[in-house]
């Protein structure tokens, strides 16, 4: 299960303890996680509710999806050094590097990037800094605006109801079914 179905399913529960998860039928394969369960629109007033469960316990508890710890020590062992940039609250920078830690994965940094509240992904400016090679993520906006010589892979996770499709497909260099997937191309170039 994609770590966003994940995450609104722990959220979701703790939220709503008394409300029982059931999947759609139609909801397999489903990009969002709202099309995924059977479960209603949060209003206005209900919405930051949910969001205040994303916090430290949220961000350190995170599952690892299947394959991810495997393929970033692969580059690892490449002579990659992997970090982790994402949009998330400053304050929680720590709890999700302690999260990726205990998961196993072989990173040393993670950098949180505000909202710009632009058409350019939160994450250009980081990578602006950083310089990295690539740059993977599974949400084509991200790739919006980073700079055109770092590699923009695209994982496409989750089909129906995708944002990741059409003329935004542009910015994207590579795309691959998982981070599995693209860690073996990268490394077989």
């Amino acid at each position: 299960m994609p770590m966003s179905h994940l995450l609104l399913t722990w959220a979701w529960t703790t939220l709503y303890a008394k409300i029982s998860l059931f999947q759609k039928p139609t909801g397999i394969g489903s990009y969002w996680p709202l099309d995924r369960w059977d479960v209603r629109r949060l209003d206005a007033e209900e919405l930051p509710q949910l969001r205040a469960c994303f916090d430290h316990q949220y961000w350190s508890t995170i599952p690892a999806i299947s394959g991810a710890v495997d393929a970033c020590h692969a580059l690892a062992a490449a002579g990659y050094d992997l970090v982790c940039v994402t949009a998330i609250k400053p304050q929680y920078q720590a709890a999700r590097l302690k999260n990726l830690c205990d998961c196993g994965f072989p990173i040393t940094r993670v950098l949180s990037t505000p909202n710009t509240g632009t058409a350019v992904s939160p994450k250009a400016a980081a990578l602006m800094e950083l310089r990295p090679v690539a740059f993977v993520d599974d949400f084509l906006l991200y790739l919006r605006g980073i700079p055109a010589e770092i590699h923009a892979a695209l994982v496409l996770r989750e089909p129906n109801g995708s944002p990741n499709t059409g003329e935004d497909l542009v910015p994207a260099h590579s795309q691959h079914p998982h981070l599995a997937a693209f860690a073996e191309w990268w490394l077989s170039r």
